[in-house]
């Protein structure tokens, strides 16, 4: 996890420190009572401690790898009469990777299985990278590093089970789903307040915008303010 960040809403002003005057009891508790607000707001924003602390790791990233099954999807796998496979992507994903490439971040793929349907989908988001069927993920990502000539610190990955701890451990920045094996979580830098398939990708995309400085100027974009 990423370092927290301490709060000093509850020290007294400087000026009131040299003129030897100390917070009353009421502002003392009216202190607490702000920073038990602000708290709140945070949490219900999902922008608190440990997304602040991960700005500085995200900032640099100029490739998010994600893994599909139980990331982009929820983890479900169907088979039809026919033998075919049906996922379900959510589109709070799929516009997250499109505002993160709109941001000058590469977004790609790299998943054990294959499947037509993440074939489209990949196709739907103009993903630079896309790898199925994979059986050692980390030999893409060494041999991804070396094409486009990035560091693992201009890297980051999004995955939820053991078989992508060998990337979560080597990457610049890691993250996980909220449902991630217990395993996964312990080891990333940030753990998603959503679930695989609903919205966890998004807020892993709007981390990194964040971080980069751009999450206004985006905003505004679509706001029709640019």
């Amino acid at each position: 996890m990423c370092t927290m960040i301490n709060d000093d809403h509850c020290n007294p002003p400087a000026s009131d420190k040299s003129a030897g005057r100390y917070p009353s009891d009421c502002e003392i508790t009216q202190g607490l009572r702000d920073l038990a607000r602000a708290r709140q707001e945070e949490s219900k924003s999902g922008k608190g401690y440990v997304w602040r602390a991960c700005l500085p790791k995200a900032a640099p990233v100029k490739l998010l790898l994600l893994d599909v099954d139980g990331v982009l999807t929820d983890g479900t796998i169907i088979y039809t009469e026919n033998n075919n496979e049906i996922k379900s992507f959510h589109t709070r994903d799929g516009l997250g990777i499109r505002l993160l490439r709109e941001a000058g971040v590469a977004v790609g793929l790299i998943t054990a299985r294959r499947s037509e349907a993440v074939g489209r989908r990949a196709l739907e988001l103009s993903l630079e990278h896309v790898f199925q069927k994979v059986d050692n993920k980390l030999a893409v990502y060494e041999k991804l590093l070396a094409e486009q000539r990035l560091s693992p610190s201009e890297v980051a990955y999004m995955g939820d089970d053991w078989l992508d701890l060998s990337l979560l451990t080597r990457v610049g920045f890691s993250a996980t789903v909220a449902d991630g094996h217990p395993e996964v979580r312990e080891r990333v830098h940030y753990v998603a307040r959503n679930r695989g398939g609903r919205g966890a990708v998004r807020e892993v995309c709007e981390l990194i915008i964040e971080a980069k400085g751009m999450y206004q100027s985006l905003l505004e974009k679509y706001l029709g303010k640019d």
